[in-house]
């Protein structure tokens, strides 16, 4: 007699706490009839235990579960992981020997990577689009198969997709594939169940791109678009593209005369006086808060041993982004970043438990190698300032320390006019070093923090740094957009590669915590988020010039200097446009360079010693003497505000 197999309810419990029993092998999609179970309109899958599933995915293991709609992240990738097989799909139908390489959903879209002999151009666009619209109204199921890697092959070669036969290689597991009609794709997933899920989609540009971003292999055709649920949301998403053009912080350097690129140095930003300006007030800021905050900064050179790298671990995980020289037949690398110098500032004394927490900073010169074609503005460069701290901390305050940073970075984001954030804690990824022990305690240490100040967060499991877990904020700018810029990573290894120790109350030596660290990751990058989230009208604090003195006529020159003078020695960043030019003219190339305040100066101004003052995009705020002039700006570069 055959008994079977009594197989045991799964658990699933809801984030209200309710905990529903299903039965083994059910799926998301099933749960829509289970009347304990509230499912939310427009839901597209479902989180179980932090990965998401498919609707039509059996579940065998119970634990955590929520439903996703587009209102989430998750549930935005996978509606956008889904858009770009339809797009694929509408691709190989119009151009059968087209090749597909990947497609994965991006922040606000996706995008295919394509090997095709036909060169697609915007002309293209509305017959792609009119055929994806062709194969959402077919509403074909989306059918998840899990294959062995010899039928991976097979399936492959008879289609004729060798990018995916080389995808299939690489991989550690067996191949799964997603189906819909004639179409299918080698993918992980997860996607919607049907096609007609996927509506009001928009291609929106095409680019070069090369085979896994490595110029030696082939060039690609890229093609980005969205898609949205909605109408409304897809316009508002185009609205705010068509207004990201207009913030591009490229365009506004060249603009406002900030900076430049050349040839002869690609990847490194060239400073003007202006933009100098901008990185010198965000330098000045930075080490005042810093000071404030008991860091003591320190300079450590920018040429190092190939040895000290091999010794903190960077040669193994990061020598791929070095730069590498020879002097007196000794290899060197250009650092790439800040903490080998630190410890060795550390490691040139002795350290007491009483100097701990000991708290270096420094705005560190570091160059990194990109590829050329991902360089981008100041977003992506290979030059670049690292905004660097390292504490180092006993066991018993390294929870505080961490804390305290986490205070820190919120409160300077705050100051530059970010209230929005999104808090990740990241944990040990599959290429680590360091003890399963030793990333328990950090990834605790790090958790706790935020616990202890009630800040949310996700968990990005396998994302950590190779040497310790770590938390990244993204701050989000006035177009909605997310950047990630601070980061807070836990460290147990490098203290230990490195010798580090101090001597604790018990007269022994032990080994300190270390804690990396940096606010606002790059200043060069952060200046250019701060340029697009502010379309150029940086607040008075940061503008490169505070105020501009406008005579009327020639005739008010010599007190126009008068004031640009004396508003220098009180510390503003001050021109006078001194040029014969009609004073509606200078006033509105004021305005076109965005500077916050104009100081106008006329015959009647002259004889009463005062200045009428123009606010940007305000127009006149009335007359006023010189003191009264400084008493306003003062007060406004004090309280950091935005008019």
């Amino acid at each position: 007699m055959d008994c079977g197999v009594i197989m045991k309810e799964l658990e699933l419990k809801f984030p209200d706490g309710k905990v529903v029993k299903i039965a083994p092998a059910a799926k998301p999609f099933d749960l829509r009839s289970n009347g304990d179970i509230e499912v939310p309109p427009g839901v597209l899958g479902a989180l179980l235990n932090g990965e998401v599933w498919d609707m039509h995915r059996p579940m065998n293991e119970g634990g955590d579960f929520r439903w996703l709609t587009f209102a989430d992240d998750e549930g935005k990738h996978l509606y956008w992981h889904s858009a770009s097989h339809l797009m694929a799909h509408a691709v190989k139908e119009l151009w059968p020997d087209a090749q597909l390489a990947i497609g994965p959903p991006i922040d606000g879209g996706f995008y295919y990577d394509i090997d095709s002999e036909h060169i697609f151009t915007q002309e293209d666009f509305p017959a792609i689009e009119a055929k994806m619209a062709e194969i959402t109204k077919r509403n074909l199921p989306i059918i998840r198969r899990e294959l062995s890697r010899d039928e991976g092959f097979a399936l492959f070669q008879k289609l004729n997709e060798p990018y995916k036969i080389e995808l299939i290689e690489d991989l550690d597991t067996a191949p799964t594939v997603y189906e819909q009609g004639d179409f299918v794709d080698l993918c992980r997933g997860p996607h919607v169940d049907r096609t007609g899920r996927i509506k009001n989609f928009k291609i929106l540009s095409v680019a070069g791109a090369y085979w896994r971003g490595d110029e030696r292999n082939k060039m690609l055709q890229r093609l980005y678009a969205t898609a949205y649920p909605k109408k409304e949301l897809l316009k508002e998403h185009l609205r705010r593209l068509e207004e990201a053009q207009k913030r591009d912080h490229r365009k506004l350097g060249k603009e406002l005369d900030l900076f430049s690129f050349h040839p002869e140095a690609p990847g490194a930003p060239f400073w003007h006086p202006k933009g100098v300006a901008i990185v010198e007030e965000i330098k000045k800021y930075w080490r005042e808060e810093h000071r404030k905050a008991g860091y003591q900064e320190v300079q450590a050179p920018l040429i190092l041993s190939e040895e000290l790298w091999r010794r903190s671990g960077h040669w193994d995980h990061y020598q791929c982004n070095m730069y590498f020289t020879e002097v007196d037949k000794q290899a060197y690398a250009v650092k790439p970043m800040n903490c080998p110098g630190h410890l060795l500032i550390y490691k040139s004394r002795q350290v007491s438990y009483r100097d701990l927490p000991l708290k270096f900073n420094e705005l560190g010169l570091v160059h990194r190698y990109e590829k050329s074609g991902v360089l981008h503005g100041l977003f992506r460069v290979r030059v670049f300032t690292q905004d660097d701290a390292h504490v180092f901390a006993t066991p018993e305050q390294v929870e505080e320390e961490a804390a305290k940073i986490v205070q820190l970075i919120f409160k300077m984001y705050r100051d530059f006019g970010f209230e929005d954030f999104e808090v990740e804690l990241s944990t040990r990824p599959r290429d680590r070093i360091g003890s399963d022990e030793i990333w328990d305690l950090g990834e605790k240490v790090l958790a706790d923090a935020l616990n202890s100040l009630g800040v949310k967060y996700k968990v990005n499991v396998g994302e950590g740094a190779f040497y310790g877990p770590k938390i990244d904020f993204h701050i989000r700018d006035a177009l909605h957009r997310t950047w990630q810029c601070g980061t807070v990573q836990c460290d147990f290894s490098m203290p230990e590669r490195f010798g580090l120790e101090y001597i604790g109350k018990d007269g022994a030596a032990h080994i300190p915590i270390m804690l990396h660290r940096a606010l606002l990751g790059s200043i060069e990058r952060f200046v250019g988020i701060l340029l697009e989230h502010y379309a150029g009208d940086l607040p008075l604090w940061l503008a490169p010039v505070q105020i501009i003195v406008l005579p009327i006529s020639d005739k008010q020159n010599d007190f126009a200097t008068q004031v640009k003078e004396t508003l220098a020695d009180r510390g503003f960043r001050v021109e006078a446009d001194l040029r014969s030019e009609k004073i509606g003219y200078k006033i509105r190339q004021a305005e076109s360079l965005k500077i916050p305040y104009m100081a106008v100066v006329g015959a009647r101004e002259v004889e009463n010693k005062h200045v009428a003052l123009r606010r940007h995009k305000k127009g006149d705020l009335g007359t006023f003497d010189l003191d009264a002039v400084t008493e306003r700006l003062r007060g406004e570069i004090l309280a950091k505000t935005s008019e």
